[in-house]
């Protein structure tokens, strides 16, 4: 099993990946950097700010999806929403497609899995998040936001109505912020690429895929919502489980099993349900674990029926 051959091939597997994500992550994270200057919390906030509930939703999933906020930068940008007055179906949405719907999490999706695929969830996470926006605000769980203030996240307050000089003077400045913030943010979760590149390389060589296609192939049809189970409880860094999925989903694991587990880690992990837990009362932060669940599940059915 373990011979000089399949281990020079698992190598190979692995610099392809670490390789591939390494390019993938500066250049996101750099895109990613300067959206979060030119896209402030307060424009968030005066954004989300309309009459109309659709709309206010409708922006709410829009604006979670280009602002690539991790929890624990999401959920002070979600309490200051609520103190700013903020519509309740607006920041729900907000909060749903955060963590599952944006830039960085597409553009790895189209390296490993492709357009149509990556299609398939944006359209289903997003109207997802969208409606479930809605029916809460008229379901009354606004009543469930404790009344609290959470401070943490980026603190550097930098953004581009806080810059100096002419447009191409603070153009330039936020172009060396985004280079740096890209560099500073790959050497945090270098180790979580390192560690996603070397499981993908692992199971690619060593793991047979008959004993994974048995148990989670497309025929097994309780395999997608209890990949969802097993996924919300998990702290899943989308960066470490895409490479990771597509070599399982090429051993014999089905597309929609894979996409389950990542949106409910990704969703509805651990750390980001006890900072809910002191925003919300328990009824909310149960039902945006449902949501999740729900939306993790229905996704996942759609990837093995289409795909």
């Amino acid at each position: 099993m373990f011979t000089t051959e399949t281990l020079i091939h698992a190598g190979k597997t692995f610099l392809m990946l670490f390789g591939e994500l390494f390019a993938l992550f500066i250049g996101i994270s750099f895109v990613v950097a300067l959206l979060q200057i030119y896209i402030s919390q307060e424009r968030i906030k005066r954004i989300l700010t309309t009459p109309r509930k659709g709309l206010n939703s409708i922006l709410g999933a829009l604006l979670g999806a280009v602002t690539p906020f991790c929890s624990c930068s999401t959920i002070p940008v979600l309490v200051g929403l609520f103190k700013s007055g903020a519509p309740f179906n607006g920041a729900i949405s907000f909060l749903l497609t955060s963590p599952i719907l944006n830039p960085a999490i597409l553009t790895l999706m189209v390296a490993f899995f492709g357009i149509k695929a990556t299609v398939i969830y944006t359209m289903f996470t997003f109207a997802f998040a969208v409606v479930m926006g809605l029916i809460l605000d008229a379901a009354g769980f606004q009543k469930e936001v404790k009344n609290v203030r959470i401070t943490g996240g980026h603190q550097d307050g930098v953004s581009w109505e806080t810059l100096n000089g002419i447009f191409w003077q603070k153009q330039m400045q936020s172009f060396k912020i985004a280079f740096r913030d890209s560099v500073g943010l790959f050497k945090g979760v270098v180790g979580y690429l390192l560690l996603g590149a070397g499981i993908g390389a692992f199971i690619y060589e060593f793991i047979p895929t008959d004993l994974l296609a048995n148990f989670a192939g497309a025929n097994n049809l309780w395999a997608v919502p209890l990949a969802a189970i097993i996924g919300i409880p998990m702290y899943i860094r989308t960066e470490t489980m895409i490479p990771i999925a597509s070599i399982l989903i090429s051993k014999g694991v089905a597309p929609g099993v894979m996409i389950a587990l990542i949106l409910g880690g990704a969703g509805a992990s651990i750390p980001e349900v006890s900072l809910l837990n002191s925003i919300f009362r328990k009824k909310m932060v149960i039902a945006f674990v449902l949501c999740i669940f729900v939306v993790a599940t229905i996704t996942g059915y759609v990837f093995n029926f289409v795909l």
